[in-house]
């Protein structure tokens, strides 16, 4: 074989290292691209070592704090974005859905559990059935930096989420209530029938946690004029919050659509007030990279399951 030919095998890196080398390129990070792949940091450093000794060039600035490109770099994160995104869109093309398999990392806001996550989860599964999902419930501003950090692959939380490197997918929205078993002391309603702002205020407020919308929304609300300081439990367990408002601990403020059973059994029922709640919006979420097919898929999956509940 002549020295030619014998360079020309030699440059044609594998899918998987060009797929390391396009992680530390987009996160100028061994080890967050190590996290997003699921292997090792010296593994990934071994993979772009060999990268670059087959190119002959140096490929990757290692900085103390950043790993930058050099200007072949650049070139080759380029060519690698194609050949992922072309390897990606080959395979949800023509291979058949029970080839698709390993673990995917699904971020969940606690609201989806008590709505339509187990027929997402039986739909992907029929549609997947050798991919796992491994899923972890948290609240949505936990989960965004999870996802931009490759330690979660697909979320479902309260969005949009608003991250260039994240594509979102809306999925539904819940309105927000005032809750509360039918006898809490809260006072007489007014001429309007409505619980004065001040009855609220006056007792125990339960919702979510502190860096939340619902939270801080509540809390500006029930601040609004008055000298009544409003009492508010921040809790991250949606459950805990419903077994709270059920023992008679104070009003909490959470989706209606969580609660249709004890709303159906007359155990909690939803207090009419003066103060506008916003809605709980949710999307889907994925990382923009090149080989988001099959996640892309599941999203999709996601909004459907959302749309059919929504019409029930």
């Amino acid at each position: 074989m002549s020295a030619p030919q014998w360079e020309q095998v030699r440059m044609k890196p594998d899918l998987r290292s060009l797929e390391i080398f396009y992680w530390v390129a987009e996160f100028g990070s061994f080890r967050r691209a190590a996290a997003r792949l699921n292997t090792s940091q010296p593994a990934v450093s071994q993979r772009i070592a060999a990268l670059e000794a087959d190119f002959g060039t140096p490929l990757i600035i290692r900085g103390p704090r950043k790993a930058s490109l050099t200007p072949k770099g650049r070139e080759l994160r380029e060519f690698a974005e194609r050949f992922l995104r072309l390897s990606d869109e080959l395979a949800m093309a023509f291979a058949a859905p029970n080839s698709h398999s390993g673990v995917i990392r699904l971020g969940l806001a606690e609201t989806l559990v008590h709505t339509w996550l187990p027929v997402f989860i039986e739909r992907a599964h029929n549609l997947f059935p050798n991919v796992t999902l491994d899923i972890e419930v948290d609240v949505s501003s936990h989960m965004v930096p999870a996802l931009v950090d490759g330690q979660v692959d697909l979320a479902f939380l309260i969005g949009p989420v608003q991250r260039p490197s994240i594509l979102d997918f809306p999925l539904c929205s819940y309105p927000l209530a005032f809750v509360a078993r039918p006898d809490l002391p809260l006072g007489p309603a007014d001429a309007r029938g409505l619980i004065p702002r001040e009855a609220i205020a006056r007792t125990a407020v339960i919702t979510f946690p502190t860096e939340t919308m619902p939270y801080q929304t509540v809390r500006d609300l029930l601040g609004q004029g008055g000298d009544v300081r409003p009492r508010l439990y921040s809790n991250s367990s949606l459950s805990s919050i419903v077994r709270m408002t059920l023992d008679g601990i104070g009003v909490s403020v959470i989706p209606p659509a969580v609660i249709g059973p004890h709303l159906e059994k007359g155990e909690l029922v939803l207090l009419k007030t003066d103060m506008d709640l916003p809605r709980l919006s949710f999307v889907a979420a994925i990382q923009a990279g090149p080989d988001r097919a099959l996640l892309e898929a599941l999203a999709r999956l996601a909004q459907e399951v959302a749309a059919e509940q929504d019409l029930r």
